[in-house]
C-alpha cells in the first residue's frame, strides 16, 4: 500500500502527518511511503531524514498513492488532487464542516476522521484528539507562566519569600490534566475542577486541589462531559464568579465535539479577577469559555489577559507530528495489515471512523 503525505497547506499548520521514525516502521511493515518535498521542514524534518527512513521523496504524493495522510482536512484545490475509493487520514470535522465532508463524498473518497475515532481500549493507540490535548494543555501552561507578571513557583530570596502562583484549570479531560501536572511541575498552586466528580481522584492524584462548586454532570459514553442544562449553567456561573478573584491564572479546557463551547466565564467573572491575572481559553476554536475570548487573538480586558490562541499543537510542530504520526500508523496498520488495504465495516473502529466510502465497498 503506497501513503502519500503533502505538505499541509493550511495557514500556520506547521505539523506533518508522518515522521521518519514512524515511517521506517511503516516500511517494514509493507508500506511504500510517498513525501512531497520540503513536508516536514516546518517541523524541523529534514527530507534526507524522511529518505534514509525508507521514504520516497516525490513533487505530488497524491497520484501514486492508494492512501493519503493529512493533518488538517484538505481545502477544495487539495480535495481536487483525490479520486475515487483513494483512502483519506486527517482531522476532517465532520460535525461542523458538513460541506467538506459531501464534497469527498461526491469524489468518492473513503475519508477516515481522526477526531471520529472510537473512544474504546483497543482504539487508543489512533486517538489523536487526545494526543494533540497534551501538548494543549502543556503549552498552555507555558503561555499562561509567560504572560503573568509573577512567578509561577515559591521562591526564597535574600529579599524574602514569594508566594506562588495560583492556578486553576477548568475541565479535567486530556488537556485539562496536562495543564495541572506542568502547572505542578512549574511550582504554581493548582486547583482542577470538572462537572463529572469521577475525574476528582485524577485530579488529586496530580497534587491538584478539588474545586467543590455544587455541580455535578454525567459523562457521555465517549467519556466527555456532557452539557449541563441551563439552571446548571447559571449556577456554575454564579459560584465560579465568587471563586475567581483566588486565582492568577485559569486554563479553561472544556469542548463538547459539534457544539458550541459552554460559557463558564462570563464578563462580570473577569471584571472580579485582580490586575494582572491570565486566562488561556483552549476552548477558543469553539467560541470560547470565557465571553470576552477573541478566537486566535490575545486580549486585556479588564485588565486581565485573555488568550485565545488557536491550534496550540502546531506551535510545538515537532512532539505534535511525532505523536500524531504514530496515531495515523496505528489506524493505517488496522485498514491494512502487512501493508494490505482490507477494510472491514464490521469493525467498530473502521465503521466509527470512516465519514465518507463508495457504494462498491460492502457496508
Amino acid at each position: 500500500m503506497r501513503v502519500g503525505v503533502p505538505t499541509e497547506s493550511a495557514a500556520g499548520e506547521r505539523r506533518v502527518a508522518l515522521v521518519p521514525e514512524v515511517i521506517a516502521r511503516l516500511s517494514a511493515g509493507g508500506f511504500e511511503v510517498l513525501v512531497e518535498r520540503g513536508a516536514g521542514a516546518a517541523a524541523s524534518f529534514r527530507d534526507e531524514a524522511f529518505a534514509e527512513a525508507g521514504a520516497r521523496l516525490v513533487e505530488d504524493p497524491y497520484g501514486e498513492a492508494d492512501a493519503v495522510a493529512k493533518v488538517q482536512k484538505p481545502s477544495e484545490a487539495e480535495a481536487g488532487h483525490l479520486r475515487e475509493e483513494q483512502v483519506l487520514i486527517c482531522f476532517l470535522q465532520p460535525l461542523t464542516d458538513r460541506e467538506g465532508i459531501e464534497r469527498l463524498a461526491g469524489r468518492g473518497v473513503i475519508a477516515f476522521a481522526m477526531e471520529s475515532i472510537p473512544r474504546i481500549t483497543r482504539a487508543q493507540p489512533m486517538d489523536a484528539l487526545s494526543s494533540q490535548a497534551t501538548v494543549s494543555g502543556y503549552k498552555a501552561t507555558l503561555l499562561a507562566a509567560e504572560r503573568l507578571p509573577k512567578f509561577f513557583p515559591m521562591l526564597m530570596t535574600a529579599a524574602g519569600t514569594v508566594a506562588p502562583a495560583k492556578v486553576l484549570v477548568l475541565g479535567a479531560g486530556v488537556a485539562g490534566l496536562q495543564a495541572i501536572a506542568t502547572s505542578r511541575r512549574l511550582g504554581a498552586v493548582v486547583t482542577g475542577f470538572d462537572v463529572r466528580p469521577v475525574v476528582r481522584e485524577q485530579i488529586e492524584s496530580l497534587g491538584a486541589s478539588w474545586l467543590d462548586l455544587g455541580i455535578v454532570g454525567e459523562e457521555t459514553a465517549g467519556g466527555y462531559a456532557q452539557e449541563l442544562s441551563p439552571d446548571q449553567q447559571e449556577q456554575q456561573q454564579r459560584e465560579l464568579e465568587q471563586r475567581l478573584p483566588e486565582f492568577d491564572v485559569v486554563i479553561t479546557t472544556a469542548l463538547i465535539p459539534g457544539r458550541p463551547a459552554p460559557r463558564l466565564i462570563p464578563a462580570s467573572s473577569v471584571a472580579a479577577m485582580r490586575p494582572g491575572s491570565v486566562i488561556v481559553d483552549l476552548a477558543a476554536e469553539a467560541g470560547g469559555n470565557c465571553e470576552l475570548t477573541e478566537p486566535g487573538e490575545e486580549v486585556v480586558r479588564e485588565a486581565v489577559t485573555i488568550v485565545g490562541l488557536t491550534n496550540l499543537p502546531s506551535s510545538m510542530p515537532y512532539h505534535s507530528s511525532q505523536l500524531y504520526a504514530r496515531n495515523v500508523a496505528a489506524l493505517l496498520q488496522h485498514l491494512a495489515p502487512q501493508g494490505e488495504l482490507a477494510l472491514d465495516f464490521e469493525d467498530e473502529i473502521t465503521a466509527g471512523a470512516c465519514v465518507t466510502r463508495t457504494e462498491q465497498i460492502p457496508a
